[in-house]
């Protein structure tokens, strides 16, 4: 590991000028590649105290033993400069996208005297017409199938269209038209170079005029009663929009645009790109990466508009490139998009309409692409086993956690306070041992305290659990306190062990018969983890450990993830434990402690929003809520259910008398709501009294909360 200040350039050395820049290692292999409005103020950030520095920007400063710059007179140069050399030297810190397989195209070899449409994958040819990406390669192979029948271009390879010049003879789809034949004269090169043309505009969503063309024709050869070629112009007509009808019309001014969205966590990014000619989605395409630098959303975003358009030049750049944050700043990446086009590149945030609303299609794809990358990795058995051992060895276990639980606490700004434990045995989710908590204990935001709260509560039943089922050490209630009264733990529950004929592996049985109901079912809490994680840093884990402590049970491990940095906490220690970027122990914790953050949050919006629809009907015991809707729906409002006589409560279905008279009692003690009042004019709108289960859509009518009901939530 090197020492930075050994190879930091002396004061006055480095220019005050745009940039680009490059760290090598002992070995001379450039490691991190890098741009600078200000090469000066740049790498100075680089050499500053080490404990001040991004975990991952201090990874790469000590592995680096010397840094380099190249001056150049802009930042569009430095732009292009730092992309190839990224492209050359491949550097370990750089973030690099990489396709996550190769996308087929719908190429037209316009170079060629005879142009062929066919599929091609990998680096583009000059003089090629690509359209695409395709997701799939029979996705092309369709759309060509119905072209040829109106565009018969050539479809064939070199070897086959040579042989049917040799023989005289065409092949099948010369045949039956879908296919000029050039190979045996039909058709010369001008004229099969003019077919290959009207395909690739048609391609390029230059549809209207084509189509229009077709049916002037067909109706002309109608009227000179040449029905045969009126019924093909007919077929023709209807064969191009089934092509068009694959890519529905999602942009109604006819945009040429790429869309590119971005779903990233603290580890890795995946980057979703919609490409749309003419209104319709052409292609698209994903990416998932690794961050291996400390890197914000528009830097991303600006990694992926090199990646995208690094080789392009002309049309292959569209007029308008839709994005989730712009680059800081975007005066040269605009500029550098301006270059390759040859034309002016709108580079932007959609902020309204059919624009925004397909980009938050593109992001949902995005955050899906990200989800299934985790679930593959975290489906490999090797790889679980890996994560498991390496978090065993981090935190010194005796063997592996075969059993985690995370908890987590959410509210919002102080209120609905809740509590999540999420289970993972073997590195797997297991949602049947999910559980969530309500913070009883006190009122108010204080997350240590309701930390301890849940943990006390949660091995508190698993010690009364083992009480039920007498597994204590001595047995009777007498293991259940020491000679001082404090609580003591339970012994460990020995599970069966078998063997797994498939893949002759070793499995644990952690339910065992003791801990099942009579119908066969695991009891609530009945036994333990090997590992509590908790989400948060040292007070939330100091606060784990001493509710087990006060407990007496000592053969539980504890840690904590802090989300900022990453860092894994140990009780009584007061440097954080830090697993390395690639670990996937890390990855492991990570994803437990995201589950449990969604499993939690999740919870306390549906528990706020229960308490936001809540009404004066809800107090009404016995009252439910099909008959909540039933009073509602029949009187229009509460205030006019409240000055209901019981014989007109009594008229709505399933409302019997005694039910109606609960319903007039409750109603009457309960205070009318305050008149609601306009704060713009001041007028009071009470002639209706709204109702307060629910908005129309079936949301919660949270319009005229107080600014500390929008707090956010944690």
């Amino acid at each position: 590991m090197a020492d930075p200040s050994s190879y930091r350039p002396r004061p006055g050395e480095i220019p005050d000028s745009p940039g680009v820049y490059r760290f090598r290692d002992e070995h001379r292999r450039v490691i991190y590649v890098g741009k600078a409005k200000s090469l000066r103020q740049r790498l100075a950030n680089y050499f500053q105290d080490l404990a001040n520095l991004h975990p991952r920007t201090r990874t790469m400063v000590t592995t680096a033993a010397s840094v380099e710059w190249t001056v150049v007179s802009t930042e569009v140069e430095a732009l292009q400069l730092e992309y190839s050399w990224i492209k050359e030297y491949d550097p370990r810190f750089n973030v690099k996208y990489r396709d996550d397989k190769s996308y087929p195209y719908l190429a037209v070899t316009m170079n060629e005297e005879f142009p062929r449409v066919q599929v091609m994958r990998g680096h583009k040819k000059k003089g090629v017409r690509y359209f695409g990406p395709y997701a799939h390669a029979w996705a092309i192979r369709d759309t060509v199938d119905l072209l040829l029948r109106v565009f018969p271009v050539r479809t064939c390879s070199a070897g086959v269209f040579k042989n049917a010049a040799r023989t005289g003879r065409p092949c099948l789809l010369g045949y039956i038209g879908k296919c000029s034949a050039p190979c045996v004269g039909r058709i010369g090169p001008g004229d099969h170079q003019e077919l290959a043309e009207e395909f690739c505009d048609f391609m390029a969503g230059r549809t209207g005029t084509y189509l229009r063309r077709l049916e002037k024709q067909m109706t002309e050869a109608a009227e000179e009663m040449e029905y045969e070629r009126a019924a093909r112009l007919r077929d023709d007509i209807e064969a191009l929009k089934k092509a068009m009808e694959k890519n529905a019309v999602v942009l109604a001014d006819a945009t040429d645009a790429d869309l590119i969205a971005v779903a990233e966590d603290e580890l890795e990014a995946a980057v979703q790109i919609f490409h749309v000619r003419g209104g319709r989605v052409r292609g698209q395409r994903g990416w998932v990466t690794d961050k291996v630098e400390e890197i914000t959303t528009g830097a991303l975003v600006e990694h992926a508009l090199q990646q995208l358009y690094g080789e392009e030049t002309g049309d292959a750049v569209p007029k308008e490139v839709l994005v989730p944050a712009l680059p800081e700043p975007v005066e040269p990446v605009q500029d550098w998009l301006t270059g390759r086009r040859g034309a002016n590149v709108s580079l932007r945030i959609p902020q309204r309409g059919d624009k925004k609303a397909l980009m938050e299609t593109v992001q949902r794809n995005a955050q899906q692409a990200l989800a299934l990358h985790k679930t593959k990795r975290a489906s490999d058995l090797t790889t679980r086993s890996r994560a498991l051992e390496e978090i065993a060895e981090a935190l010194d276990l005796d063997s592996a956690p075969l059993r985690i639980e995370c908890y987590d606490i959410s509210h919002l700004q102080g209120d609905d306070v809740v509590a999540s434990m999420v289970v993972f045995e073997d590195g797997l989710q297991r949602k049947s041992e999910y559980r969530r908590f309500q913070i009883r204990g006190f009122a108010g935001q204080d997350d240590v305290r309701s930390m301890h709260e849940v943990i006390s509560r949660r091995f508190r039943r698993y010690l009364a659990e083992k009480e039920k089922t007498g597994e204590w050490a001595d047995g009777g209630d007498d293991a259940l306190t020491d000679g001082d009264g404090a609580v003591t733990g339970p012994q460990p529950v020995t599970g069966s062990v078998k063997t797994d004929p498939v893949t002759d592996s070793v499995q644990t049985d952690l339910i065992t018969d003791s801990l099942k109901e009579e119908d066969g079912r695991p009891k609530k809490f009945a036994y333990p983890p090997q590992l509590v994680v908790v989400d948060g840093g040292q007070p939330q884990v100091a606060a784990a450990r001493r509710a087990l402590d006060e407990l007496g049970i000592d053969d539980i491990a504890v840690c904590g993830l802090a989300k900022r940095l990453e860092e894994v906490w140990v009780p009584g220690e007061d440097d954080p434990v830090v697993l390395p970027r690639t670990s996937e122990g890390l990855y492991l914790l990570q994803r437990v402690r995201d589950e449990a953050h969604r499993f939690a949050i999740t919870y306390q919006r549906t528990k706020r929003a229960k308490r936001f629809r809540s009404g004066p009907l809800d107090d009404v015991p016995g009252l439910g809520e099909t008959r909540k809707q039933a009073l509602i729906k029949h009187f229009g409002s509460v205030k006019k259910l409240r000055s209901a006589t019981i014989e007109q409560i009594q008229e709505v279905p399933g409302i019997g008398r005694k039910t109606a008279e609960t319903i007039a009692a409750a109603l009457a003690q309960a205070a009318p709501a305050a008149p609601a009042v306009n704060t713009a004019t001041g007028e009071i709108i009470d002639d209706e009294e709204p109702d307060t289960t629910a908005g129309s859509s079936g949301e919660p009518v949270t319009a005229g909360l107080p600014d500390e009901r929008r707090g956010q939530e944690t």
